[in-house]
């Protein structure tokens, strides 16, 4: 007769046996449906896993910068602010003064609205654009950007920006404490390169060297006397004190190239007083293929080719063009200094698909003549003319100026006083 030991010790041994095949089962079953769900996966028929989250983790909120302005004929120096503004943030929020506003408070836009939107909103570091921001922002446009545009700072450069009455345009955001500020970008401002193209005009129209000294001034800020008589001894880009960088260009650039198997498209040109009629061309063709490659050309390229354009083009220079079209979201690389013909040994040092050209631009002549700069790409049959959406020339942005000219040098006048400020009460602010 077995004892009660030999009882429970039967037991025992059963109910291992029975733990251990339950486990072995588990175990099984867990690797079978882990196998088939690496295979789903695998082969591509895996459930989408959208909405699944980990416990005790929430999707991260981005953060809203909002920077106005009135980008009138934008610049690199706008470009920077927004690059900088961009990185104090995921997301960029811009809002662009209206034609009446700047009138108000400024003077008359050289450009309009609808150009100046076109411009902010190609840039590549802009997600978001609100036409016809007002000049100073009231409390009640700050708590809509606030609960409206779920903005969490408003951005401004160093430098002082003073409503007529001579309060600070941004003392209502510093006050809620939503306010961060960026470096000013330095040589170059809207003022500046106006006062390069009045100056044009006065040395085209004029010989009067107190004309010509007060609107070299405008644009030197007094730093460089020795071209007070309004003449630059190269006949061409006037004085700058923009200060070209490696950095700066990386900053501008995307770091990326082309993959092996990529369509580059190519476009070459001035691209003087970067404007709405570029962006709108560069648009066209960066959907021709999948690689933009824009070619600039050098300043005395542009004197010696440009006849038609006359000796004080560009206005900037080449440095200032590069830096213009890189911040274009449609560009991916350019070429600084590209040479005036496209030859075939370029065409096949940058692996060229297409070269394109617009139908607008300063001087069409060259097709017809013997020079002719594409005549590689023609022959090849990789020349394709596009219609250029807007009939915008650089010229187009003098010739305003021109037209004007009165009402912008008043401006100017008024703008160079605080200008002068600045420079003289101006403190190194690290960052940029």
């Amino acid at each position: 007769m077995a004892s009660d030991d030999d009882s429970r010790g039967g037991c025992r041994n059963v109910l291992e046996k029975l733990a251990n095949s339950r486990y072995a089962a588990a175990v099984l079953l867990g690797g079978l449906v882990l196998g088939v769900s690496v295979l789903a996966v695998h082969l591509g028929y895996a459930p989408p896993m959208t909405g699944l989250r980990l416990p005790g983790r929430r999707k991260k909120k981005p953060v809203r910068v909002y920077m106005d302005g009135c980008f009138d004929m934008m610049h690199y120096g706008h470009c920077n602010a927004l690059r900088q503004a961009r990185e104090l943030g995921d997301e960029l929020v811009v809002g662009v003064v209206s034609d009446e506003e700047i009138i108000a408070n400024k003077g008359p836009p050289v450009t309009p609205i609808e150009e100046r939107l076109i411009m902010v909103g190609a840039l590549k570091w802009v997600h978001e654009v609100i036409p016809n921001a007002p000049y100073a922002i009231s409390e009640e446009f700050m708590y809509k950007l606030f609960n409206e545009h779920h903005i969490d700072y408003i951005i401004h450069g160093d430098d002082p920006c003073l409503l007529p009455d001579g309060t600070d345009a941004y003392a209502l955001a510093k006050k809620a404490g939503r306010y961060k500020q960026i470096k000013r970008t330095e040589g170059v401002s809207s003022t500046d390169i106006v006062g390069r193209m009045l100056l044009c005009v006065r040395e085209r129209s004029s010989g009067d060297r107190h004309t010509h000294s007060s609107l070299q001034r405008q644009f030197s800020h007094g730093h460089s006397p020795r071209f007070d008589d309004g003449k630059s001894p190269h006949g061409g880009t006037r004085v700058s004190h923009f200060l070209p960088t490696s950095r700066r260009i990386v900053q501008f650039s995307n770091g990326k190239g082309p993959s092996p198997d990529s369509r580059i498209i190519y476009i070459d040109g001035a691209f003087d007083l970067f404007h709405a009629g570029h962006v709108e061309i560069l648009r066209l063709a960066r959907a021709l293929g999948d690689f933009l490659l824009v070619g600039i050309h050098t300043d005395q390229t542009v004197r010696s080719f440009g006849s038609t354009r006359g000796s004080h083009r560009p206005i900037m220079n080449l440095h200032e063009r590069s830096l213009s079209v890189l911040a274009c979201q449609y560009v991916d690389e350019v070429i600084i200094g590209a040479p005036w013909e496209v030859t075939k040994d370029m065409i096949t040092t940058f692996n060229v698909s297409l070269v394109v050209h617009g139908t607008i631009a300063e001087n069409m002549d060259y097709f017809v003549e013997k020079s002719n700069p594409y005549a590689v790409p023609m022959e090849m049959g990789i020349l394709q003319r596009i219609t250029s959406p807007l009939d915008i020339t650089t010229s187009t942005i003098i010739k305003r100026i021109v037209a004007n000219h009165e009402a912008y040098q008043k401006r100017n006048e008024r703008k160079e006083q605080s200008e002068r400020r600045y420079y003289e009460n101006k403190t190194y602010l690290s960052g940029d």
